[in-house]
């Protein structure tokens, strides 16, 4: 009973992604008239979209494979405009070509796109790490793959950061077969403008990294391709390794050719930073931290929680601390501070690891204080990542708006929350009530008109 018992969990383990609100989809809509519970903000003029994963023919084999669709809310004058959810429509949404052929080669044009969505230099980029981005309109249909006028020659990472002082796109690709890493530069008219190969230790994965005024930080972590699961088809093809170290890479940004300080941590893998800035001696880098993350199989995840690296450039070491945390995951702040020192962070709280999402709250973190404050969503709604919106004249760092979906499992709805971002009142300011399900995905932006 003991083996029958584990093997169910194990599957049931494999197949999360697959049940509940985790399940795809199966139209694209446009709604209007949506029903909003409370008052939303006069100042709350743009658009809120997120990207994920929603499998269009056949259930995907792991969460993070499904074909990209976006979910997107359009605000005007503190109105709703529309509600939409659109696939990006790749080659691999059509089944046209194939991403890895027979000779080895790599096609970056063919991809899910499921993953985030930026705005830079006027583009809306679709993005999911192994590939070329998606280029997007405003009303979320897809205008094609882009690679930067041909200049483009890795995959882009699905979280670049924009510098909010000289508004340079700053992201990195990754691959299986060297170079396994790439480093690259966008100015903020949309021009690559510099590129190099970073020398990394093997085919790791690296979903994530961290910007401060004056410096790049890579993290080279011991999740890496395994061919015999990219051979099988059947999961994603990375995996824990207990032979690859884990490393810490500094690389000044005023000199982006001198060699990248690279610093030995104990093992854990980081699938998100929450921010990152630099201090008197070096920098300091905050993010969500799994001890071990797809140790076996790729299916789980176990619960992070935030530590910090303080890197001492002038000595040459590095200390490692956990904090005073819930476990979290998808932190973020408000995109005003990236790279800089600050005060705030932002993230949904998940007690029993991300796959559970059944009780959800989200929580806001004061660096100053270092204490957490938290808002209780109930035992019937789920909530995902929330990002922040600066209000009009915003005069301190937390003046604005979280905007949020979560999902009402007594409804089989979802809505989109919006909170005062002070975190003041003991409720959301206002609820989008969506006719519809909004299935949990990865990340979005808020990007105003």
């Amino acid at each position: 009973m003991t083996q029958n018992a584990d093997r169910l969990a194990g599957e049931q383990r494999k197949t999360f992604h697959k049940r509940g609100n985790f399940a795809p989809v199966e139209s694209e809509q446009t709604l209007d008239s949506l029903q909003v519970a409370g008052e939303l903000p006069a100042d709350l003029n743009g658009l809120y979209v997120r990207n994920g994963p929603n499998p269009a023919i056949n259930p995907s084999s792991h969460w993070f494979v499904g074909d990209g669709m976006l979910h997107g809310i359009n605000f005007n004058q503190g109105k709703v405009g529309w509600y939409r959810n659109r696939y990006v429509h790749t080659k691999m949404l059509r089944r046209e070509g194939k991403y890895l052929s027979d000779d080895g080669s790599v096609d970056r044009t063919v991809c899910v796109a499921n993953t985030n969505i930026v705005r830079h230099a006027g583009k809306m980029l679709a993005l999911v790490e192994n590939a070329f981005p998606m280029e997007v309109n405003s009303d979320l249909s897809t205008v094609g793959s882009y690679d930067f006028n041909g200049k483009l020659n890795s995959a882009m990472t699905a979280h670049p950061k924009i510098c909010p002082t000289t508004g340079d796109m700053l992201f990195f690709g990754y691959h299986f077969a060297a170079p396994y890493l790439t480093y690259n530069r966008s100015n903020a008219a949309g021009e690559l403008v510099f590129s190099r190969d970073i020398d990394v230790t093997g085919p790791t994965m690296i979903h994530d990294f961290a910007i401060t005024e004056n410096h790049v930080i890579f993290l080279d972590l011991p999740v890496v391709f395994d061919m015999a699961l990219a051979m099988s088809g059947e999961s994603l093809p990375y995996i824990w390794s207990d032979d690859y170290p884990a490393r810490i890479g500094v690389l000044p940004r005023n000199d982006e050719a001198a060699p990248v300080c690279w610093f030995d941590i104990d093992p854990c893998y980081v699938f998100h930073v929450m921010n990152a800035f630099d201090d008197a001696d070096g920098v300091v880098l905050d993010a969500a931290r799994y001890p071990k993350v797809w140790q076996g199989d790729n299916a789980s995840f176990t619960s992070a929680y935030l530590y910090r690296w303080e890197i001492d450039l002038i000595r040459g070491t590095i200390k490692e601390k956990l904090l005073e945390s819930p476990a979290i995951e998808f932190p973020r702040t408000n995109e005003g501070v990236q790279g800089r020192p600050y005060r705030y962070g932002y993230a949904p709280i998940f007690d029993d690891g991300i796959e559970s999402q059944q009780v959800g709250r989200v929580g806001k973190l004061d660096w100053q204080k270092n204490e957490w404050q938290l808002f209780d969503f109930g035992e019937d709604v789920a909530p995902g990542e929330f990002v922040f919106a600066p209000a009009a004249n915003a005069k301190e760092e937390d003046d604005g708006y979280l905007l949020g979906f979560a999902y009402r499992s007594a409804h089989e709805r979802s809505s989109l929350y919006v909170f005062d971002a002070r975190f003041n009142q003991a409720t959301p300011l206002a609820r989008v009530d969506l006719p519809v399900r909004v299935p949990f995905g990865f990340h979005g932006n808020w990007m105003p008109n």
